[in-house]
């Protein structure tokens, strides 16, 4: 169970933000627009939590994905979802302004 938690909230293994960023990552805001339009990682594309599974189509599907939102968890669950709509590379930042000085 707590294993679980972890994937779902980003706490597996490390993994390297910066360089995912440096490599192309797609980076996924799943904030709503007016949470974005206040502040978000530069280059990143908002597509809010309720709208995702209608628009991951425009997410590239080569490269990793970062998702990131104001805390954590609605990226968490935007990284679950994309993992069961087929993405593989999927990685949840936590909070945005995590990604602020990887770019």
């Amino acid at each position: 169970m707590i294993d679980l938690l972890k994937k779902l909230l980003g706490g597996g293994p490390k993994v390297d933000l910066a360089q995912l960023v440096k490599d192309g990552a797609t980076v996924v805001d799943v904030r709503t627009p007016q949470e974005f339009a206040r502040g978000h990682a530069k280059g990143a594309v908002n597509i809010p939590l309720d709208r995702l599974a209608k628009d991951a189509k425009r997410i590239k599907s080569k490269g990793a994905i970062i998702t990131c939102c104001a805390s954590g968890m609605r990226s968490a669950s935007a990284a679950s979802q994309l993992r069961a709509m087929g993405f593989t590379n999927v990685h949840n930042a936590g909070p945005w302004t995590r990604l602020n000085n990887l770019r």
